[in-house]
């Protein structure tokens, strides 16, 4: 598949070949589910807690005689159904970690991209530099690429600290390392900005065809 290679103000300078294997991939919905669902699960700290009967403070004393009371017969002031008392069945700490094969994984991604390469949502860039960090400029180019619309997802191939800390303050543009490209945030940007070094960075954990 051949794509449009533009420059910083959005003007075509190339043209390149996208590895079929990457960007031209089965679309496999239920292979992106499951890698969202891994990632979100294992994102969770698992530090959740409610504390039970036995754990939460008083009830050390009968609150009142068995009986003669007219009133229902109670142990103690730490029963779940007393305001105060402990949580029954409320949720303890655990790990919610889920594994998934690597394949699948780098599958899932591949999928991904070639989903977002389909519908023009990617963006390939001869490069992204500037000398100082530079808002303006930054939202400028991106624009200019992404024709504004919706939220940007920009891939680097190393540190940039111009490039992100320029894009730091766009509320609806990020920046992330190449090797650090996950299902959860191709699927939540609209669009994809691409270097050409970034997109080398893909090819070589990617490119190994299956």
């Amino acid at each position: 598949m051949q794509v449009e290679v533009k420059n910083m103000k959005g003007e075509v300078v190339d043209r390149i070949e996208l590895p079929s294997y990457i960007f031209e991939s089965p679309t496999n919905e239920a292979l992106m589910h499951q890698a969202l669902v891994r990632q979100l699960a294992n994102a969770r700290v698992g530090t959740h807690k409610a504390k039970t009967r036995g754990e939460v403070r008083g009830g050390g004393a009968k609150p009142w005689r068995q009986k003669g009371t007219g009133r229902a017969r109670h142990g103690s002031r730490r029963s779940p159904i007393w305001v105060g008392g402990g949580v029954a069945h409320g949720p303890r700490p655990g790990s919610h970690r889920k594994k998934m094969p690597r394949q699948m994984r780098r599958a899932a991604l591949r999928s991904a991209l070639s989903a977002k390469v389909a519908k023009g949502q990617v963006v390939v860039v001869d490069a992204l530099d500037i000398e100082e960090p530079k808002t303006k400029v930054m939202m400028e180019a991106l624009n200019a690429l992404s024709g504004g619309e919706g939220k940007t997802l920009v891939l680097l191939s190393g540190n940039n600290h111009a490039v992100e800390k320029s894009v730091r303050n766009l509320r609806a543009a990020r920046t992330l390392n190449a090797r650090y490209l996950n299902i959860r945030d191709l699927l939540k940007y609209d669009t994809l900005v691409v270097p050409l070094r970034a997109l080398d960075v893909i090819k070589s954990y990617l490119g190994q065809e299956l």
